[in-house]
């Protein structure tokens, strides 16, 4: 086998894997957003009329997921008179409250966080989709590419 035929060869299977790792990624990155949409619809948040949007909404999804995080964060400052959790004297009754709208920022944006990484792997799927189609149409290529003279752009001749 020549160089030419096994340097073909290796760019086909190259692309032939890249497709499939497209594959696997976009359904991985598909079926995370699907789970993390799911779950977050079952526990029936409705984003808070006072937030400053997405108002009403059913959280289920990454911006609805931010507008409610961000709403219990003002709620929360509001109740402990614009203290943080550590702000807070330890035996401040209001810092079960600020501790319980922590814990729920941080939920929620765990969820933000899970969809934005699904987005990237969905975007990296089609990328490597992309670039494994290339590189198996190159390793597919029947014939020799001539070489080109780089100023005039016409052949060079194979015995030169």
């Amino acid at each position: 086998m020549s160089t030419t035929q096994s340097t073909k060869k290796f760019v086909r299977w190259t692309g032939i894997i890249s497709i499939v790792a497209a594959v696997v990624m976009i359904l991985a990155g598909a079926v995370t957003w699907a789970t993390v949409s799911s779950q977050l619809s079952e526990q029936q948040i409705t984003v808070s009329e006072d937030a400053d949007f997405l108002a009403g909404d059913e959280v289920d999804g990454p911006f609805s997921a931010y507008a409610q995080a961000e709403i219990i964060d003002h709620h929360a400052l509001e109740a402990t008179g614009g203290l943080t959790y550590a702000q807070l004297d330890q035996d401040d009754p209001a810092r079960a409250t600020a501790m319980n709208a922590s814990f729920l920022r941080a939920s929620l944006f765990t969820s933000v966080v899970a969809y934005g990484v699904s987005a990237l792997v969905i975007g990296l799927g089609v990328l490597f989709g992309v670039v494994g189609v290339a590189f198996t149409k190159l390793g597919s290529s029947k014939g020799e590419t001539p070489a080109l003279d780089a100023r005039t752009h016409e052949r060079i001749p194979e015995n030169v």
